[in-house]
Parts: C-alpha cells; sequence; structure tokens
C-alpha cells in the first residue's frame, strides 16, 4: 500500500487557498451581469404560435453564400447552445464561413400545444420556414442543419421534401434508436408513454432533464459543482459557467401528442430502421433522401452514442454521404474549443463546396 503523504502546512495552504476562491468567487457572483441567452446579433423574420425564426446578422467584412442555411434544434432544452458565448458559438462560426444563417426558436408550449403533433411540426412549422426563406432568397432549395432530435425531425423532413433541401448536415443526431450503449433508449423502451402523455398532458421539461442529468449523476450533479471552486476566481469564467448551467436548467415544456408520438415510433419502434413513421397521410422513408449529407458524430456522447448516428450511412439514397467524428461529448461538440477549430469550420468548408456544385 502507498502511505499517503498529508503534511499539514501542504494542507494549511490548500485550505487557504481554498478559502481564497470561496470569497472571491461569492463576489463574483454577486456582481455577475444578467446572463444572455446567445451571444450573435440576430432579428426575427417571421413568427407562427410559439415558434420564431430567426436570422443572425452577417459579420462585417463577410459576404454571405447565396444559399441559406437553417439551423433545426431540438425540442428539449433552447437553442442558445448553439450560440453560448463569443469564444465557443458555433453560429459565429459558421458565419465567419459565409453562410447566411437562420435558426427555429420553438419556444415554451404550453396546454394550447398539447394537441401539437410530429406532423404539425415537420409538416406545417418547419416547411413554412423552409417555404419563407425559400421565397425571401428566391430559391428552390435550401441547407439544413439538424442538431439532436432537430436532426431527427431534418431527416425526416428532407425525406418528404426532398425538392426544398439541397444539402443537410446532421449532429449527433438519432437514427438507431437501439444501438448498443444507448441508456436513454433503453429506459425510454421500459415507460408507458400512453400513461404518462394521459397523466400529464405536456411533458414537464423539468422531469425531461433530471432524466438526462440521471444518464450521468455523479459528473452532471455533483462533480462539476466541485470542480467549479477552481474558477470561481475568475469572473469570465464564473460567467460562462453560469451560462451553461442557465442553459441546462431552461427546459421547455415537451407537446404531449409530439412526445407520444417521437418516443413510441422512435425510442420503442426504432422507426427510421424498421419504418411505420406515418406523418400526415404519408410514410417516412429515408430512402427518398437523395441530396448531399454531412453525418456528425461524437465519439464521447452519452446521448446519442456513435453507432446510434453511423447508421444513417447506409439507409438514405444520397449518392454524397460524408461522416465527421469528433473526439468529445454531446455538449462538447458545440462549445469546446478543439469543436470551434475543427467541426465548425468543417461544416462551412463542406457547405460552400456542395452549395457551389
Amino acid at each position: 500500500m502507498i502511505p499517503i503523504d498529508i503534511r499539514p502546512d501542504k494542507l494549511a495552504e490548500e485550505m487557504l487557498d481554498y478559502t481564497r476562491k470561496l470569497g472571491q468567487g461569492m463576489e463574483n457572483l454577486l456582481n455577475a451581469d444578467k446572463i444572455d441567452t446567445g451571444v450573435s446579433p440576430k432579428h426575427p423574420v417571421y413568427k407562427e404560435d410559439k415558434l420564431v425564426l430567426y436570422r443572425y446578422d452577417t459579420p462585417e467584412g463577410i459576404t454571405p453564400k447565396p444559399v441559406p442555411l437553417l439551423i433545426v434544434y431540438a425540442l428539449v432544452n433552447r437553442p442558445y447552445m448553439a450560440d453560448i458565448q463569443e469564444d465557443r458559438s458555433t453560429i459565429k462560426g459558421l458565419l465567419a464561413t459565409g453562410q447566411d444563417v437562420y435558426l427555429i426558436d420553438w419556444g415554451y408550449p404550453d396546454g394550447a400545444d398539447r394537441s401539437l403533433t410530429l406532423d404539425d411540426y415537420i409538416n406545417g412549422y418547419i416547411d413554412n420556414c423552409v417555404d419563407y426563406i425559400r421565397e425571401s432568397h428566391g430559391l428552390d432549395a435550401i441547407n439544413i442543419l439538424g442538431i439532436c432530435q432537430g436532426g431527427a425531425f431534418s431527416l425526416m423532413y428532407t425525406s418528404m421534401h426532398q425538392e426544398k433541401v439541397k444539402n443537410l448536415v446532421t449532429m449527433v443526431t438519432p437514427v438507431d434508436f437501439e444501438a448498443p450503449g444507448n441508456l436513454l433508449a433503453s429506459w425510454t423502451r421500459a415507460m408507458d408513454i400512453d400513461l404518462a402523455v394521459d397523466t400529464m398532458g405536456n411533458v414537464p421539461g423539468e422531469l425531461l432533464n433530471w432524466t438526462f442529468l440521471s444518464l450521468k449523476p455523479f459528473s452532471l450533479t455533483g462533480q462539476k459543482y466541485v470542480n467549479m471552486v477552481d474558477v470561481l476566481d475568475d469572473p469570465d469564467k464564473v460567467k460562462n459557467f453560469l451560462r451553461m448551467e442557465k442553459w441546462i436548467f431552461d427546459s421547455p415544456d415537451q407537446a404531449g401528442e409530439t412526445f407520444r408520438q417521437f418516443a413510441k415510433d422512435f425510442f420503442q419502434k426504432n422507426g427510421f430502421i424498421n419504418g411505420g413513421v406515418i406523418l400526415g397521410d404519408r410514410e417516412v422513408n429515408l430512402k427518398d433522401l437523395t441530396c448531399p449529407v454531412l453525418n456528425i458524430y461524437a465519439l464521447q456522447d452519452h446521448l446519442v452514442p456513435p453507432d446510434a448516428s453511423r447508421a444513417l450511412k447506409t439507409l438514405t439514397s444520397s449518392g454524397d454521404y460524408s461522416e465527421l467524428a469528433f473526439p468529445g461529448g454531446h455538449i462538447g461538440i458545440y462549445v469546446s474549443g478543439k469543436a470551434q477549430k475543427e467541426v465548425t469550420p468543417a461544416i462551412g468548408k463542406w457547405l460552400n463546396e456542395h452549395s457551389a456544385a
């Protein structure tokens, strides 16, 4: 057994440093400004019910490319994760590559939205936003970037409206819900979805959020607050920590019927693989998707394991399919310094090459 060397002078020094950081941290927390939700300038261009479609301002000195890009985010949590801070912004990086960026903000569903279905989201809201952008730019087709569940929505949308989508990028997108290591899917398969929705109506965002945190309870609910002490004496790092905390707990409720169908058709029936997903009067078939696809996944993703995303490769009819593996996690693919240097520039480069073709 290796003896533990705990010298009194060393212990006292560490305790003093810990106390100093706590004291400075309290001052920094009290003086912290209001935490913003997104840092890149944008303006609303289209509204429908709770939905707002934003267009981001083009940075000075950048000429936007002719084919605009629509970002479709998940219904869970808020889309400002993609624009969380100045030096950790996927959107800012895309703008720097010349992308003309639009983003759908789903808002906060309430009781009036309980009966919204997947068809309402895919063939209603998304299609209306795509048509607005197409008409504004005088184009037949635009580019789409789908993130997480928004990637699954984008796959469904593109397969049903291929003529309106020029290029598709999917990020950490679940495709095979029975892929190994998918703990969230395993839990959801055991749920009585009908009982949950019939009882609650809309599914509380707080319930879903704590479910996600429970997938990694030590690191996501305990260890990060212990580690927080190391940054408390730096006002900028404190603000960045608070930004992330705000996003984590900013969880909209889910429209009951949409949650019911998505959970049953995908988590329980693996709809992209096995078929049977009906939107309106049509069945979703990824073989109807023919445009170029860039599929990006994270190698340490605990929510969407790599195999769950890589399954897309054989499911579409695209003759131009590419993959990009990122050595990080589900959130790090947006906010890590490595992602800013590798992932976002790669997306912009791929879109520019394919939009010009």
